[in-house]
């Protein structure tokens, strides 16, 4: 795992000291991601520089060192990730008379590149992986990102026909053509999703390489093209052309198989490797299947809170026992979190407010002074439908389908018509004990998707400030693939085409974002086995009903987890990996944000109207109402705004 830096300066003359220069600075800016080796390459006849920085995995040798150019010297590398069938294609490119000096992955991708071209290469790859490759002979950069979005990579054009990229905005901010004026549409989408989706960032003209895409950026005209090697259209087409055939025992075996494999690759390291476990399933499977496959205790580590709503820390504790790793703990207080939160504008470089970040730092840090490679059970919601709002997105939508569709617009217009104070006063003739907490505004929302469809639905399951243009000043949300009016023939089942929308939003812009920045802050490599794209592409050849059954989702994944942990060990309520962010927002987080929530703040960023923010805080800090997530959005965006701009 590493960072890497870089640009092309087209009508550049600069020197290679120029070039050197800038190139270092930008690597700089990111030596958490690499801090055990540096280099940069630079050609000044083509104003090209590529930096790296590098976290030594595998082959731990002077031989690793990037940039590195293929053995025929057509083409130069800077890469982060791995890619865990290196073996496989190293063997394959031997016996076509391709010759190797290391044992790195890095080598095995330049040459296939030499062999095979930078497209073919990247179709045989398993793994996560950014990787920018210069072809000195055609004087074209190629970028790439692996198909899930595991690893980031950023890049810009400029005005003088020039190409920035790096593994984070910082390296690219380094750069003096970086655009730094701020995307105002972008806070809009942030402030409803509490991440900025994709391709877009913080910044104007300033893009995210898309998950599956090649970028081809020409020095000889400085035209550049985008297109995908793989994507999750064709997976679920092909789903549907081929869908799995087997009976419950058939598909149990091969999950059992797939998984095993995907976690023994990614078991392949030369430093000390762990596992984050927190005793849910996803993260109960892939340490089941790591201890399965290692004649030592698996390292395995999780965090708790005094809090118990909150607190897994004794789930996952079980579950270590009953495997037999090697398990460490931390529990974690409101200060604690204070200690991370002034670092997290640096950490995340754009606005980014789900507040799991704050244990997920805290879970890195903890990690990584005992390994340096941990993994990680992201993904197993998405691809076996275990989030819980699928469900409940699923039965409102059946609730609503009963009403006649005459009587629906006329009945929201009618709980609209009356505001929410009213709803709140007439909800105090309810018991105490029974009364619907912030009642007005869940009638309001009701009121909304009465005359709406299906995709409106799950977008208000989602959003954090459900009319954002009007909170944003000057900002005007972008409709992306979450209004995309198609997808409802594409994919008719709303919960299949849920879990297709969060693979490719919340999963890519928001979890793995949280975990890549977290994990890589701390020089902590984190590998997801789940979002191997063979367990994907396997996950939606599956019938529906071995993703859920008896109401519940992740069926098959239970089924496999079942062989290794007792079923007891496992099912509970589904809590997710949150913190009580609520409270410490009145208690110990209240100084800090009442001055991220003051009125010079507000008017020196210039980015929110103050009125509604203020309000929210208002009936949050009374217990009126809760509302921390809407404010730990503003709260982030404020933060960032005072460190980078």
């Amino acid at each position: 795992m590493c960072g890497l830096s870089g640009f092309v300066n087209v009508e550049s003359n600069s020197n290679t000291q120029d070039l050197t220069n800038l190139i270092r600075h930008m690597n700089d800016k990111i030596r958490h991601r690499g801090p055990d080796d540096d280099g940069i390459w630079t050609d000044a006849s083509n104003g090209i520089a590529i930096g790296h920085r590098r976290l030594a995995i595998i082959d731990l040798s002077p031989l690793g060192h990037q940039p590195m150019t293929s053995s025929c010297n057509r083409y130069v590398i800077a890469y982060n990730g791995e890619v865990y069938n290196f073996p496989d294609l190293k063997k394959e490119l031997s016996s076509s008379g391709r010759t190797f000096k290391s044992h790195s992955d890095t080598e095995v991708i330049l040459e296939g590149c030499a062999q095979w071209g930078v497209e073919e290469t990247t179709r045989k790859l398993i793994g996560m992986f950014a990787f920018a490759i210069w072809d000195k002979k055609d004087k074209q950069l190629w970028l790439v990102r692996d198909r899930l979005g595991i690893k980031p990579l950023y890049w810009s054009l400029s005005p003088g026909r020039n190409i920035i990229f790096g593994s984070e905005l910082k390296a690219l901010r380094a750069h003096p053509d970086c655009p730094t004026d701020i995307n105002r549409n972008a806070v809009a989408g942030f402030m409803r999703h509490n991440y900025i989706a994709g391709p877009q960032t913080i910044y104007q003209n300033v893009f995210k390489l898309q998950p599956g895409h090649i970028l081809r950026f020409s020095a000889e005209d400085s035209s550049h093209t985008i297109k995908p090697f793989w994507n999750m259209n064709d997976v679920v087409t092909n789903a549907s052309r081929n869908p799995f055939a087997g009976n419950d025992d058939d598909a149990i075996m091969a999950l059992d198989d797939l998984l095993s494999d995907a976690v023994r690759k990614r078991m392949v390291s030369d430093v000390p490797l762990g596992a984050f476990l927190s005793g849910g399933i996803d993260s109960s499977a892939v340490v089941a299947l790591m201890q399965k496959q290692s004649d030592r205790p698996i390292r395995s580590f999780s965090i708790g809170f005094d809090e118990e709503k909150y607190n897994e820390a004794q789930h996952a504790a079980r579950v270590a026992k009953h495997l037999g790793t090697d398990h460490t703990e931390l529990y974690v207080s409101a200060q604690d979190a204070l200690d991370v939160i002034p670092n997290l504008a640096d950490h995340f470089d754009e606005p980014f407010a789900d507040s799991s970040q704050v244990p997920t730092c805290l879970v890195s840090a903890l990690t990584k002074n005992h390994v340096t490679v941990a993994l990680s059970g992201d993904g197993g919601d998405e691809l076996f439908a275990g989030y819980s709002r699928y469900f409940q997105a699923n039965q409102i939508s059946h609730q609503i389908n009963r009403i006649p569709s005459v009587l629906r617009h006329p009945l929201g217009l009618g709980l609209k018509s009356l505001p929410t104070s009213f709803w709140n006063l007439a909800a105090k003739c309810i018991p105490a004990h029974k009364r619907p907490q912030n009642l007005g505004a869940r009638l309001h929302k009701m009121a909304e998707l009465l005359h709406d469809d299906d995709g409106a639905l799950y977008r208000s399951m989602i959003s954090h400030w459900p009319e954002p243009n009007d909170i944003v000043i000057g900002g005007q949300e972008n409709h992306g693939l979450l209004w995309d009016a198609n997808l409802d023939r594409q994919i008719p089942d709303f919960i299949a085409r849920m879990q297709y929308l969060d693979t490719q939003t919340y999963l890519p812009d928001d979890i793995l974002t949280k975990v890549d920045r977290a994990s890589m802050a701390v020089a902590l490599e984190a590998r997801v086995p789940l979002l191997d794209h063979r367990v994907v592409e396997f996950a939606w050849s599956l019938p529906k009903n071995m993703k859920i059954r008896d109401g519940q989702g992740k069926w098959l994944l239970r089924q496999v987890l079942y062989q290794y942990v007792p079923q007891n060990l496992i099912d509970r309520p589904k809590m997710g990996f949150g913190v009580p962010i609520d409270h410490w927002l009145r208690g110990p987080l209240r100084d800090w944000a009442e001055n991220l929530l003051s009125p010079e703040t507000f008017a020196r960023h210039n980015l929110l109207r103050y009125a509604p923010v203020r309000q929210k805080w208002e009936e949050h800090l009374s217990g009126k109402a809760n509302w921390q997530y809407h404010i730990w959005d503003v709260l982030m965006l404020h933060a960032w705004a005072d460190k980078n701009t």
